[in-house]
């Protein structure tokens, strides 16, 4: 079992930038296939970029391509999601999710896909 938790989300004005990190329990995300997704109030939840297994690759939605990172730090066990240039179009509560065996690791994954969530964290972009 592997627990998730996301930090750093918060409220700041358009333009501005927030990152949020994703612990993990135990060593988990230099063998998995990990992402990042987003729900905002009425919406369904979206999938915002996908991180490879061992970081050799990444995938971004085109709504934050140029915008956002997905990284991790394996010696932290915490994969990172940097945003930049928010727009209020972004706020939204923000899900890391990993998947320790994957079968496939493309494009934005399903939500099915990943056994393991965290709890969310909460973004609010002003204009």
């Amino acid at each position: 079992q592997v627990q998730l938790v996301e930090s750093g989300g918060g409220s700041v004005q358009a333009g501005g930038s927030l990152r949020l990190p994703c612990a993990a329990s135990r060593a988990t995300y230099s063998r998995s296939c990990t992402g990042w997704f987003r729900q905002a109030p009425g919406k369904v939840r979206e999938g915002v970029a996908t991180l490879y297994p061992g970081g050799t690759s990444t995938y971004y939605a085109d709504s934050v391509k140029g915008r956002f990172t997905i990284s991790q730090d394996n010696a932290k066990n915490t994969l990172y999601l940097q945003m930049n240039s928010l727009k209020p179009e972004d706020t939204a509560m923000y899900y890391c999710a990993a998947n320790p065996w994957p079968l496939t690791c493309a494009g934005i994954v399903s939500i099915a896909s990943f056994p393991y969530w965290g709890q969310g964290t909460q973004v609010s972009v002003s204009s």
